[in-house]
């Protein structure tokens, strides 16, 4: 169960807070805003305020915002022309647009950097505590937990994170005893046979093949001030932007396999592990799919943010917004294309559960 709701928030929170974006900014160029949905399906519970009518649906992997006046769309006129979202002025509608992935990247950053002043800044350690174990791999296997320290291989004494790697990478394959300390002090030996895997950067792009056992280092958390909190964040949230991009360009070049994305079952798989390790882990998961989210909306796919953006873009040059006619046949493809991406995400997902 804490699974499930561990899952639920995590993409609950950053749907929320992208199309609470689009809302706040929406009202405050005073278009006249029809649905705020949390979700998709069926209504499970709705309320109207205002103009507006509160939606909670029964799918929570998405969510909108509908506007009066979108003249792309089947929405109605505004009740006072005004109102309507195509005759505000290029720029408020840019803002409108522009404001969902411009909050999910100040989202992220604000929970960076709350969890960095709260539990501290989160570094590898070089100790040879295992963090996590991976699984279906030969760690898991021989029953190797999160918490456990080991202390020797072979009868040879480990206490440094390289020293386990360089034991592990130079076994040619061959059967180790590996001695353990459990959290609580006990201590016990077993037998593990590393596994020849691929080997990978930061980015998911295989470098090689390596002996492995399944296991990551463990992560401590050092104390900061509020100053390098705040600095840390706008880091963390620069770089993990840039390497989304870069994963992207890797993957328009075949470089990262598109089997290697993941869709909304391995999204809540994520959550849940990060979740049963601790309360900052499932924070600092949530920045993560938050800015995931925020550049995945910017960019210049039709139906998506960033597709409208473009749009705007034309009009600009143009002096005047593309035909109705174009637009459609954009946001179709728009449509089939997003489609077919979460087919094959989805299906990756399955697949991979079921390959373990």
């Amino acid at each position: 169960m804490e699974f499930y709701i561990a899952a639920i928030a995590a993409l609950a929170v950053v749907i929320f807070v992208h199309e609470m974006g689009h809302f706040l900014v929406a009202k405050w160029c005073d278009v006249e805003v029809l649905t705020f949905s949390m979700g998709f399906g069926p209504t499970l519970f709705s309320r109207k305020i205002g103009d507006t009518t509160y939606r909670l649906a029964a799918i929570p992997f998405g969510g909108y915002v509908r506007m009066a006046g979108q003249d792309d769309s089947d929405d109605p006129e505004a009740e006072n022309p005004e109102r309507g979202f195509s005759a505000k002025s290029l720029s408020q509608r840019v803002a409108i647009v522009a404001a969902g992935p411009a909050v999910n990247m100040i989202f992220a950053f604000a929970v960076f950097a709350f969890v960095f002043l709260v539990y501290g800044l989160p570094e590898l350690s070089d100790t040879s505590r295992v963090g996590g174990v991976v699984a279906d791999k030969p760690a898991q296997a021989a029953g190797l937990v999160a918490g456990d320290l080991i202390t020797g291989i072979d009868g040879r004494p480990v206490g440094r994170w390289m020293e386990l790697v360089e034991a592990v990478r130079g076994s040619d394959g061959k059967e180790m005893a590996f001695t353990l300390r459990a959290e609580d002090g006990a201590e016990r030996t077993v037998a593990i046979k590393p596994e020849l895997m691929p080997e990978r950067d930061y980015l998911g792009e295989q470098i090689g093949e390596a002996w492995l056992i399944g296991i990551e280092p463990a992560t401590e958390y050092v104390p900061v001030g509020a100053f390098t909190a705040v600095s840390m964040a706008g880091t963390r949230t620069y770089y993990l932007t840039a390497a989304i991009f870069e994963t992207l360009w890797r993957l328009a070049q075949g470089r990262v396999s598109a089997r290697d994305l993941g869709g909304p079952i391995m999204i809540a798989q994520e959550a849940g592990r990060q979740a049963a390790i601790g309360l900052e882990r499932l924070l600092l998961f949530i920045g993560l799919i938050s800015v995931n989210l925020g550049v995945i909306n910017i960019l210049p796919i039709p139906v998506l943010d960033g597709g409208h953006l473009l749009f705007f873009s034309f009009e600009a040059i143009r002096g005047k917004p593309l035909s109705i006619r174009v637009r459609e046949m954009a946001l179709q493809a728009g449509v089939l294309l997003l489609m077919a991406l979460m087919v094959l995400v989805i299906y990756n997902d399955i697949a991979r559960n079921i390959s373990g």
